[in-house]
This record gives structure tokens, C-alpha cells and sequence, in this order.
């Protein structure tokens, strides 16, 4: 953007934005928000095609008029394509077919079955049946500190086969 650009563009604004302004409010039936978004698209798009300011090129009010126009119609057509849903009511939250849960369970149960019994043993001990580290440590027959350290490296290792399975996080 050269430094006239600038001053052009303030001119521009100056010289056109009260009557585009105007012009915009009535096409959007008097919703000053909608207005006012479409005001500033338009004179977002004439900074972005500072061509439209010469005087070579015809009326600058008359182009922004034409942009504004479209901006409107555009919207429009965006709207009865997708058209907004009202109700009084908030609707029901989604509830879950158990699907995603199954499947979850499934791909866990195959990459536990992947791991060494050793892991397996302490995953299924101290996460699924819930039992602490010394509860664990008992039942295993081996103490706390290998079933911390067999913790932390089953985890390393279901991560990993749950990677080479294809699952992310």
C-alpha cells in the first residue's frame, strides 16, 4: 500500500460511508447490526481494490453501492440456503448409542492383549479392578516399586501398540 492509499481510503470513507450507510440500513429493513457489518465488508473490499478509487474507473459511490448490494443479496441467498431454526425450547442433549464406548473398550481390550502378561497383570490390577499400588503389590507377589515401574512402562507400551493400531489421541 503506497502512503496516498491511506489518505484515499479516509477520503473515501469520508466523502461515502454516511450515504452507503443510508443506503445499507434500508436494504437490510433497518437492522442497524447487520448494517453495519455490511458497511465495513464494503469498505473492507475497497481497501482491498484501491482501483475502484479512480476517477478512470467511474463512480466509487456507485461501485460501493453495487458491493454493498451484493454483500446484502449474498447473505440473503446464504440464509435461505441454510435457514436458521427458531423454537422456544432448548433441545434435548444427544445421547450416546454406546457405539463409540464399545468400540472403545474393544480396541483397548486387543492392545491389552498385545502387551506382556507382566503389564497386562498390573494395568488390569491397579485400573480396571482398582486397587492401589500395595493392594497390587500383593496380589502380584512382587513389591510396590516394580509395580510402580511396571505401571509406568505398561503405559508406555499400551500407548504405543494403541498408536500402531491406528488409534489417536
Amino acid at each position: 500500500m503506497s502512503t496516498a492509499e491511506p489518505e484515499l481510503m479516509r477520503a473515501l470513507h469520508d466523502q461515502h460511508a454516511a450515504a452507503v450507510w443510508s443506503y445499507v440500513l434500508r436494504l437490510t429493513s433497518g437492522d442497524r447490526a447487520r448494517a453495519q457489518d455490511v458497511l465495513q465488508e464494503t469498505l473492507l473490499r475497497a481497501w482491498r481494490h484501491p482501483e475502484v478509487m479512480q476517477p478512470e474507473r467511474g463512480s466509487a459511490r456507485a461501485w460501493l453501492f453495487t458491493t454493498a448490494r451484493h454483500i446484502v443479496i449474498d447473505e440473503w441467498r446464504a440464509r435461505s440456503a441454510r435457514p436458521e431454526l427458531l423454537t422456544d425450547s432448548v433441545p434435548d442433549r444427544a445421547t450416546s448409542d454406546g457405539v463409540d464406548e464399545a468400540m472403545q473398550s474393544w480396541l483397548v481390550a486387543e492392545a491389552l492383549d498385545r502387551l506382556s502378561p507382566e503389564h497386562r497383570g498390573v494395568l488390569v490390577e491397579c485400573f480396571y479392578r482398582g486397587h492401589t499400588v500395595a493392594e497390587a503389590a500383593e496380589l502380584i507377589g512382587v513389591p510396590p516399586g516394580t509395580v510402580k515401574s511396571r505401571t509406568h512402562y505398561a503405559l508406555r507400551a499400551l500407548r504405543l501398540v494403541l498408536q500402531e493400531m491406528g488409534v489417536t489421541q
